[in-house]
């Protein structure tokens, strides 16, 4: 965390409280740790005055391992010490050390999520309150803030929010930024030691601030829960801060063990709901600026058209939105957006909308079970001969394709089936549409008789 030179100077007099008790030798203390100070802190790295040359020498040594541990007690951080004279001060250049990273590789903040770019209005307001709190004071206000709600409505930009505000204002914190999928996925390698060169517990004792999101798919899996369990505890007992986001609230999270639920709901539980129309025109002004489109380009009734028609969530706003502008550059270019045009561009979603009132999960799955002469069991179930398989994997493309059903979400109605394993099936028939004339017809004759 970024510190004022007195909360450096303070961290320094604990640790050297705490040195001291260690070392037996008092003569040894005082010669080599005496005058000793933190110079600076930057990202990872902490440099350390110190007295001579000798004294340089011996702490870098013989005594680093031990400071290193007293360090990393004090302030629960993992840092790369140096030691200099005060001579050497002008001469040195601090450059972070980038640790190569055990778990979660691939883990980043999304820059384009901030909290200056984050929509307020009446729906959301209250969450966002709650996480501009929470990044401003870590592990002290709200632990865990857990923010539900239906999908597409910022609870993923308000976590990216928080990591780049944290990453701003504290550029010595760890944070990390993960699903729950990946969790899994992590564990799983774990377990069957793809990955023991360092405990899984031990990596997550680096972190300073944890972002997950959707926890909802740690239900039914046991042994993942267990472990995330003693990841929550260690967290925040160390005054680390957690953030959660759900499609629902604690209490209804089925399948999770109770032990779960009671710390989720232990700190602040927040909603976002529907964007109401004004927050939803306020969006769309602020999509098409951000666009460098001059907002006076579009009729008002444009805008209201579009916040109206498409605001069950922020995605399909924007979805909408990105349709209409592809539309004005591409297809029909005009210096002026009238209600004509607008409706023009989007007729497509507006008549898939329209389907998705009619379908389900288990219409596709029925409607294609019918079609290869299968049952909907055969198809859910574990079977794997070519033509269920082919069936099982159209299914599955269906229902992403005309209902934007999460992959993790499809794989529960298809036995559990992980989600990487919905998005082999979804690319392969993808992959399979550009060229096979047959699944070509198939495809269109189902989505025929999801129609009708």
């Amino acid at each position: 965390m970024a510190r004022s030179i007195s909360e450096i100077t303070q961290l320094w007099d604990r640790i050297l409280v705490q040195l001291a008790g260690r070392i037996n030798d008092r003569n040894i203390f005082d010669s080599f740790f005496s005058g000793t100070y933190i110079y600076r802190i930057e990202g990872n790295s902490m440099v350390v005055v110190v007295n001579s040359g000798l004294a340089a020498s011996i702490l870098a040594t013989k005594y680093n391992d031990l400071i290193s541990e007293v360090v990393l007690d004090t302030t629960q951080s993992n840092f790369v010490l140096s030691y200099i004279q005060k001579t050497e001060i002008n001469q040195v250049e601090v450059k972070p050390v980038e640790e190569k990273q055990t778990f979660f590789a691939n883990s980043s903040i999304n820059t384009n999520f901030t909290f200056d770019n984050f929509v307020s209005g009446p729906s959301n307001r209250e969450a966002l309150q709650a996480a501009l709190m929470t990044a401003a004071n870590p592990g002290k206000m709200f632990n865990p803030l857990f923010i539900y709600s239906d999908s597409g409505l910022g609870k993923t930009h308000l976590l990216h929010a928080m990591g780049n505000y944290i990453k701003k204002n504290s550029p010595a914190a760890k944070v990390l930024y993960i699903s729950t999928d990946d969790f899994v996925d992590e564990f799983i390698h774990y377990v069957h030691g793809d990955k023991d060169s360092e405990s899984l517990k031990d990596f997550f004792k680096k972190v300073d601030f944890l972002l997950v999101d959707d926890i909802q798919f740690l239900a039914d899996k046991t042994k993942t829960e267990e472990m995330f369990f003693h990841i929550f505890n260690n967290l925040v007992s160390a005054g680390k801060q957690i953030v959660l986001t759900s499609d629902r609230h604690p209490t209804d999270l089925k399948g999770l063990e109770s032990r779960l639920v009671s710390r989720f709901s232990s700190g602040l539980t927040v909603n976002i709901t529907k964007p109401d129309l004004e927050t939803s025109k306020a969006i769309l002004r602020k999509k098409i600026t951000a666009n460098n489109l001059d907002i006076n380009r579009f009729d008002d009734e444009v805008i209201t058209f579009f916040a109206d028609k498409f605001s069950n969530n922020v995605r399909e706003l924007e979805g909408a939105l990105n349709r209409l502008l592809f539309y004005i550059i591409n297809i029909r270019e005009t210096n002026h957006v009238t209600m004509e045009i607008a409706a023009e561009s989007v007729q497509p979603l507006i008549d898939n909308e329209e389907m998705k009132t009619k379908l389900s999960k288990e219409k596709v799955i029925n409607v294609v079970a019918d079609y290869y002469n299968l049952t909907p069991s055969q198809l859910a179930g574990r079977i794997r001969t070519q033509q269920i398989a082919l069936a099982r994997h159209i299914s599955m493309y269906l229902i992403r394709e005309l209902l934007d059903v999460p992959f993790a979400k499809i794989g529960q109605s298809f036995g559990g089936k992980d989600h990487s394993t919905v998005i082999n099936a979804i690319n392969k028939v993808e992959k399979q549409l550009k060229t096979d004339a047959a699944l070509q017809t198939a495809v269109k004759e189902l989505r025929k008789r999801l129609k009708s």
